[in-house]
């Protein structure tokens, strides 16, 4: 085999609800600035997913308009990246039609066409995104549109887009006959009580079921064969069989929240998480929140896909959105897992960093406007800014050094992870990196509660950490900061209650001197400026701030000294830390809206929006909703 690819994407969903199309592109502001593309080829990026999608191009269904495309392809092109092109993405197509229309299919191949004409010389296709991911969000649960809410509709909507990636790569390869379809899907496992065993055991059949059709594998003799055909469908199963389109890459989507752990016992679970079937009610949780020791998740997915299809694979999607350190090691885990899953035989082609620019609103399922989750950009000054993980992502193909938080387990490695009365879970998981001796956070304050929330936090957010007093202790001296840095060797130090600017920068000269970088909290007023603030010079005179210093000032307006133990202001600041940043910073702005810790510690519990779970892409709803269904 060859290498192990780098990959990344934008997250462009082009979502349809009762009120309109939301647009990530737009979101992001990416649909403005081309100057994006040369900070993703700055990640050593050999491939990108990348919209040209049918609601963007021919937003009134007749005219295309190629403007943005040309010129993005172009660059793309000039700068040595290959375009894996989408054409649907959550989507459902221009207003004339949608995932329950007839003539979906046939529109899509037509579009297909056309993309193929105008750029005959891209060669990887994603016509669809995640079919059966978007047929149960808009035609099982009703979040987006058609928002039907039916198990017809369900299976219409999936073989509609399953007929219409099989008619998007003819058309294509009528003029790019070598042309690799990449067929993306989040995949997921269903874990269950004993009671609600057959309906783990058909969730975990269905999610194969948009690539058995591709494949060819729905003939009669196929599980789900019977039951599709039960609603008029069985001829178009057989031409899909007689006539398939396997994926020349299997792409595997796998979140944290993917994995799912169905209880009978409602009791145990907070209502949000009650749904059921037509039989019995249930709770749906996350399993990683429930199982102990927790599944196999991304590694056991990847293993089942190859075992099913034995066809190269790619994991085109890994994000987390969360708090910057666990970002780190999620990415750091999905990468590592794949390198050893190639040693022992499975062709894993590439890794996608995804949500280079970011999401919006996945804490609503995009069905309004919600929060912003950084991704290996952050977006929440107006611009994009590097944040660790695009250091991380960088380095990963030649085996960098990370950085050091990144080595600790996540969340979803630790116990704290369990928020739910834990289950027992019999079966082997991917062992633990050895453990490494990293350098540690230094937490230096005079003010011993503040010190010990800024712990807490660290303890929250798996940051290894030292915390030690300004003062003297049993009247001993503290020894001063330059021995404490060879002493304790961190790889940067808090200062958490400075007593003004030159106090700060003259702590950070030290750091700098040692080779540590520093976050200072100043406790003068100060005025913030739109990105970088600016403080006014004291007495004329202020000497630059080092390099590696950060330094934000809390005391202003509206603002008292107390809220430098705020959770999300800590968040805020030790992500600046941990992205490198340095200069004035003032954590409390976020125009766009920031990715905190939602879903991150195992001591929080997500907040879900219309009982929605975030990005695991698997909506715990009522009932009424059809949740799932059994067999």
């Amino acid at each position: 085999m060859d290498s192990l690819e780098l990959w990344g994407g934008v997250e462009c969903t082009v979502n349809r609800t009762a009120t309109g199309y939301r647009d990530q592109v737009r979101l992001s502001g990416h649909q403005d600035r081309i100057t994006d593309l040369d900070l993703f080829a700055g990640l050593g990026l050999r491939a990108i997913r990348y919209p040209v999608l049918w609601e963007r191009v021919m937003a009134d269904g007749r005219t295309p308009d190629w403007s943005w495309s040309d010129e993005r392809l172009g660059r793309l092109r000039k700068l040595g990246i290959r375009p894996i092109a989408g054409l649907v993405h959550h989507g459902s197509g221009p207003p004339h039609t949608h995932l329950l229309d007839d003539g979906f299919a046939a529109g899509l191949g037509d579009y297909a066409r056309q993309v193929a004409e105008r750029y005959p010389w891209i060669g990887d296709w994603t016509p669809v995104n995640e079919p059966l991911t978007t047929a149960r969000f808009s035609a099982l649960y009703g979040h987006w549109y058609p928002h039907a809410r039916d198990e017809g509709a369900f299976w219409l909507a999936l073989l509609n887009q399953i007929d219409g990636t099989r008619a998007a790569m003819r058309a294509i390869r009528r003029i790019n006959p070598a042309a690799r379809l990449i067929q993306t899907d989040d995949l997921g496992r269903t874990y269950a009580t004993l009671v609600l065993s057959d309906q783990a055991a058909f969730d975990n059949l269905r999610r194969w079921a948009g690539w058995d059709l591709l494949f060819g594998r729905v003939t009669p003799h196929h599980p789900l064969w019977a039951r599709i055909g039960s609603f008029g469908f069985s001829d178009r199963l057989r031409r899909i069989a007689d006539d398939p389109c396997p994926p020349d890459i299997v792409g595997v989507n796998h979140y944290l929240t993917s994995d799912r752990f169905l209880d009978h016992r409602l009791q145990r679970y907070p209502p949000h998480t009650h749904g059921g079937n037509a039989r019995r009610a249930y709770a749906d949780v996350e399993a990683i929140r429930v199982l102990d020791p927790p599944p196999p998740g991304l590694a056991g997915a990847l293993r089942e896909a190859w075992d099913r299809y034995g066809t190269p694979i790619a994991v085109t999607e890994v994000h987390n959105g969360c708090t910057r350190e666990e970002q780190l090691r999620w990415a750091a885990e999905a990468w590592d897992g794949c390198v050893t899953l190639r040693q022992q035989g499975v062709d894993i082609r590439a890794v996608t960093a995804w949500s280079l620019l970011g999401s919006q609103g996945w804490d609503t399922l995009l069905t309004r406007p919600g929060t912003y989750e950084a991704g290996v950009f952050d977006i929440s000054d107006g611009a994009p800014r590097p944040t660790a993980l695009a250091f991380l992502w960088k380095g990963l193909p030649t085996a960098a050094e990370r950085h050091p938080v990144a080595h600790a387990p996540g969340w979803w490695r630790r116990q704290d992870r369990l928020i739910y009365p834990p289950m027992p879970y019999p079966v082997k998981t991917p062992p633990l990196r050895e453990a490494h001796s990293d350098p540690v956070l230094l937490i230096w304050s005079r003010d011993d509660a503040l010190a010990q929330a800024w712990s807490e936090q660290c303890q929250k957010r798996g940051i290894a950490h030292y915390v030690t007093s300004c003062e003297t202790h049993d009247g001993e001296p503290q020894p001063d900061m330059a021995t404490m840095l060879d002493g304790v060797r961190p790889w940067a130090l808090a200062h958490l209650d400075a007593e003004n600017m030159a106090d700060a920068i003259g702590l950070a000269h030290i750091c700098l001197n040692k080779k540590v970088a520093s976050l200072h909290l100043i406790a003068g007023p100060a005025c913030i400026a739109q990105n970088e603030v600016s403080l006014p010079a004291q007495d004329d005179v202020r000497p630059p701030t080092p390099p590696g210093a950060l330094l934000i000032p809390w005391e202003q307006k509206g603002r008292s000294a107390d809220c430098r133990s705020d959770p999300t202001l800590m968040d805020r600041a030790l992500d600046l830390l941990i992205d490198g940043q340095d200069g004035l910073h003032d954590p409390v702005r976020s125009p766009v809206g920031s990715s905190r810790a939602v879903a991150c510690s195992g001591t929080t519990i997500p907040k879900i929006a219309d009982s929605i779970a975030t990005r695991g892409r698997r909506a715990t709803v009522t009932a009424a909703f059809g949740n799932s269904i059994q067999t």
